[in-house]
């Protein structure tokens, strides 16, 4: 399907974003979710459809989550193989039951100041979402899928990798965008781990590596004082600060806090 490239930079323009000049790329990213005949799949903000036209070439049941009218009704005009599958609003409002399967996936070329809400969200709806596959800003690319040990290690870091395995795909220079931005893309995608079993709930996991993260400089002992009981269940993580901890080790620590509330 041609597209109107003048078109879409302009429209790009207008909207304050960056238009992805290298269609190699946009491919890419398309071909890294797993095919599958009929999956549900929704592309979060589409734009002037430039990842589009390459997911509408697989056998899914493709959707579009846009925003913004300007960017419904290009798309409404120039992909007619789009039509009743545009979900014209906000994603990160959107109920994901409602569309997608146990196998589902969401792909997109994510705004950057709104890319770590769109990975919570997929995770709130994880039964539904089986992947994720996105372009990000490099240094929030490199932070989700960091090992502990590293400075960039976080809480996004131990969230993501406690519900799903993470893939560094590949870097995106500047010079394929236009105009270019001033930081550098990456596309990562994330799979669910299967049948993962925590011994706490997932809010109570999400408060304990908050605190930690809060005060990361501090030792475990002192960022998480407010929720330390003092009998020495917890001791052997409390000399070590945040980053040193693995996911699954994180997940030992909530547990040890959780036994004595």
């Amino acid at each position: 399907m041609g597209l109107n490239h003048q078109h879409q930079v302009k429209a790009k323009k207008q909207l304050g974003q960056h238009f992805l000049t290298d269609l190699n790329i946009a491919s890419n990213i398309a071909d890294a979710l797993r095919v599958a005949d009929g999956r549900k799949v929704i592309e979060v903000g589409p734009g002037m459809g430039v990842l589009t036209q390459f997911l509408l070439k697989k056998p899914f049941d493709l959707l579009v989550a846009e925003i913004d009218r300007e960017s419904v009704a290009y798309l409404e005009n120039n992909f007619p193989d789009l039509k009743d599958r545009i979900l014209p609003g906000d994603f990160l409002r959107m109920d994901l039951s409602r569309y997608l399967s146990d196998d589902g996936a969401v792909i997109g070329n994510f705004p950057y100041n709104i890319s770590s809400q769109i990975l919570f969200h997929c995770l709130d709806f994880r039964p539904f979402v089986s992947e994720v596959c996105g372009m990000f800003q490099k240094e929030v690319a490199e932070r989700i899928a960091s090992k502990h040990g590293n400075k960039v290690y976080g809480i996004l870091s131990v969230v993501m990798q406690t519900y799903y395995d993470i893939e560094y795909l590949f870097t995106v220079h500047e010079h394929v965008f236009n105009p270019p931005p001033k930081v550098k893309s990456a596309v990562i995608i994330l799979r669910r781990k299967q049948n993962v079993q925590l011994p706490v709930s997932d809010k109570f996991l999400l408060q304990v590596v908050k605190l930690a993260f809060n005060q990361r400089r501090k030792t475990l002992r002192n960022a998480l004082k407010p929720m330390l009981p003092g009998d020495g269940t917890e001791e052997k993580w409390l000399h070590l600060r945040a980053e040193q901890l693995s996911v699954a080790e994180f997940a030992e620590l909530a547990s040890a806090l959780c036994k004595t509330k």
